[in-house]
């Protein structure tokens, strides 16, 4: 059965639009009162529970709000909700410049984002700007988590750490700014452990959640469920790859899919793609010299489907410092092919571990 075979066949999930990032107005929205008249405020109704719960469903929570940002953050870690925001933007700007920057020191999808104001204007001031973010009335705030862009299919491990996961790539980003010698340098203090292997059926709901989540990082563009990967894992004609990165400061969690249908002369990667979170680390092109050895040492050429789009540049470039090079279309993707010569070893500052 053909990877389109199958697709034919098996439920895949919907293609609603889902919430990565939700970013909270303060005044009269997260509490009643504004703050600047009245030190006294105090929370909304529930408002906890819902951060808390948003929290676990792996969904990430930011700050767009027109105070005065010491006196806010405080009132925030008053009430035990500082520790749930990332890259608060507490200040003076319009709304949409502070979203704008949450979006860039996250590195996801504007469209996957939410913006939580009890102003009118503040919404369709972000409306019209960013127009590809929803935008909801604080009143509707009670109603957030039955939302259906709120509710994740799965709600993996990774989900759980997500938060942390990225506090931690935080505090990563501050010590490489910090560094002063060259990349490879700071990349060995890291003490990176890269594993790759086949994925086992644990792995399913996260590889399905990679490929729905994935936008920027996605060679092919397409979305697998649970249970089409199910069936390339135990196919005798695919191979179902998944990728994990820790460091000393933690894991990054499974950050990578590939998925591999091998024909008796041929491999043909179907789909490769990686967490924007660790493209830097440089484990795509380990990744990739990885396919390329086990091709090579199974006697067989080396293809791989690929989308072009404003969003996956930075995927073909991979391909393309991995010497793939073009040789066809088919049904609107490009054909690359690899040569498999001059495979690199996998660089000196990260441990590859193969399951």
């Amino acid at each position: 059965m053909t990877t389109e075979t199958l697709a034919a066949k098996v439920e895949k999930p919907a293609k609603e639009k889902k919430i990565k990032c939700v970013v909270w107005d303060l005044d009269n929205t997260v509490w009643d009162g504004v703050l600047l008249e009245d030190g006294n405020v105090t929370l909304r109704p529930n408002i906890v529970e819902i951060i808390q719960t948003l929290d676990k469903r792996g969904i990430l929570q930011s700050v767009a709000s027109k105070n005065e940002h010491q006196h806010a953050m405080a009132k925030l870690e008053e009430f035990g909700l500082a520790e749930y925001f990332l890259y608060p933007q507490i200040n003076w700007n319009s709304k949409a410049a502070s979203i704008d920057t949450i979006v860039k020191k996250l590195n996801i999808g504007v469209d996957t984002f939410a913006f939580i104001d009890d102003q009118p204007f503040e919404r369709e001031e972000v409306n019209y700007s960013l127009p590809d973010v929803l935008c909801i009335d604080a009143l509707q705030t009670p109603e957030l988590l039955a939302m259906p862009e709120m509710n994740p299919r799965f709600i993996t491990e990774d989900s759980a750490k997500r938060r942390a996961m990225y506090m931690s790539d935080m505090q990563r980003q501050q010590l490489e700014d910090d560094f002063t010698g060259p990349k490879d340098e700071f990349l060995a203090t890291l003490q990176m452990t890269l594993s790759i292997g086949p994925a086992q059926v644990e792995d399913l709901q996260r590889a399905e959640e990679l490929t729905v989540r994935t936008n920027q990082l996605n060679t092919s563009g397409k979305t697998y469920s649970y249970d089409e990967l199910d069936f390339f894992r135990q196919s005798d004609q695919h191979l179902l790859l998944m990728a994990g990165l820790d460091d000393k400061y933690g894991t990054y969690g499974k950050i990578g899919l590939t998925l591999i249908e091998c024909m008796p002369d041929v491999w043909r990667v179907k789909l490769l793609l990686m967490s924007c979170r660790v493209m830097s680390r440089g484990v795509g092109s380990v990744l990739i010299n990885h396919l390329r050895n086990e091709a090579k040492r199974n006697g067989v050429r080396l293809q791989a489907e690929f989308l072009s789009n404003d969003r996956n540049r930075m995927m073909y470039m991979t391909y393309k410092f991995a010497n793939f090079k073009e040789v066809g279309e088919e049904d609107g993707l490009s054909i690359l092919e690899n040569d498999l010569s001059n495979i690199p070893p996998h660089p000196s500052y990260l441990t590859l571990n193969l399951l």
